[in-house]
């Protein structure tokens, strides 16, 4: 078994350097459990930034209390929608509470107004689509710089988004096939559906444009980074969503089954349900084995908002299936071959 202590670095991410973390704004104090393993202390939440050649992001790192220190745990990117901050879209989750169930550790990397007026992840943008370089780098290396300081199973690491952010799982997926085992899609757009601003309207709205040279391009190097084998994902969207379409949750999974050599393999079921008072249809997508590789929530009479969240945060619906617990059971079930 590889240490997993040695630092962690994703192929072709541009070198970079880190910011040592601030303190905690609890007590860092580590414990001895039953049987002498060190544990983390309570729940804490750790200041840091990273910076590579495309920029410098700050993100939050929350360490769930009595975590195993010498064992590699599970690590979820968390990323917001526009108008959100990292600790808005902690709030609106309800991640952390599950990470102190589960043992995960869970980074919410923060966009800046300096890079997005609106603090949206530039999912539109063809250079923030491409390995390499841009935003994905950037987010990429968020992984490799919490790995340096912290045991991460390098077999399960995940990543998520609402919105813009969504998207830019999307496209994490794509392009980082070799970092991220699972993508977790809420109210987002597929891989490449626009690469301007106009054309990311458009996309919103429904009605995505023919893909431009830039991206057939990026769409091409993605392809060929994945390997033909499309990373699962999870999609949740509400198809009463007046921001973006809910045309776009069922593009995002008929693109990854397009893709998926082994796609007329898969076991395909849908199941009506009802879950927190709303409706909603589960497309699931299953191997041989029975393992989940794509499903899709189509939240029936919901809108722009994460499903089953924490109403204190913004973009958020109390009703509906929990959208953060289902993600979190998806993403436990895949791990990356080979990589523990």
């Amino acid at each position: 078994m590889p240490d997993l202590t040695a630092r962690f670095t994703p192929a072709d991410t541009p070198s970079a350097r880190r910011t040592p973390p601030t303190p905690p704004s609890r007590s860092s104090k580590k414990t001895q459990g039953a049987a002498g393993q060190v544990k983390a202390p309570a729940g804490i939440t750790l200041e840091r930034s990273y910076t590579n050649a495309a920029g410098t992001r700050t993100y939050l790192l929350y360490v769930p209390p009595g975590l195993d220190l010498a064992t590699p745990a599970p690590l979820v990117l968390m990323l917001h929608g526009c108008t959100q901050d990292p600790d808005d879209f902690a709030t609106g989750t309800g991640m952390n509470a599950l990470a102190d169930q589960f043992g995960v550790l869970v980074a919410y990397p923060a966009q800046t107004a300096r890079a997005n007026g609106s603090n949206c992840w530039n999912w539109f943008r063809g250079q923030d689509q491409a390995r390499s370089a841009g935003e994905p780098s950037i987010l990429a290396g968020i992984v490799a710089d919490i790995a340096a300081d912290h045991r991460v199973d390098q077999a399960r690491v995940y990543v998520a988004g609402l919105s813009a952010g969504a998207a830019m799982a999307v496209i994490l997926g794509r392009t980082y096939p070799d970092v991220f085992a699972a993508v977790g899609a809420h109210s987002g757009l597929p891989f490449a559906a626009a690469t301007d601003m106009p054309g990311a309207f458009a996309a919103m709205q429904g009605r995505a444009a023919t893909p431009g040279a830039g991206a057939k391009s990026n769409a091409a190097a993605a392809r060929r980074s994945a390997r033909a084998v499309p990373i699962p994902t999870i999609v949740f969207h509400g198809d009463a969503d007046r921001t973006v379409n809910a045309s776009n949750g069922q593009a995002i999974v008929d693109d990854i089954l397009a893709s998926h050599e082994s796609s007329d393999r898969l076991a395909s079921e849908s199941v009506r349900a009802q879950a927190g008072g709303r409706a909603y249809t589960r497309q699931i997508h299953a191997d041989d084995s029975g393992l989940p590789i794509v499903e899709l929530w189509d939240l029936h009479g919901a809108g722009h908002a994460w499903s089953g969240g924490n109403p204190a945060g913004s973009f958020t619906d109390a009703s509906g299936p929990d959208a953060s617990a289902e993600m979190l059971r998806f993403f436990l079930r895949h791990t990356k071959a080979g990589k523990r």
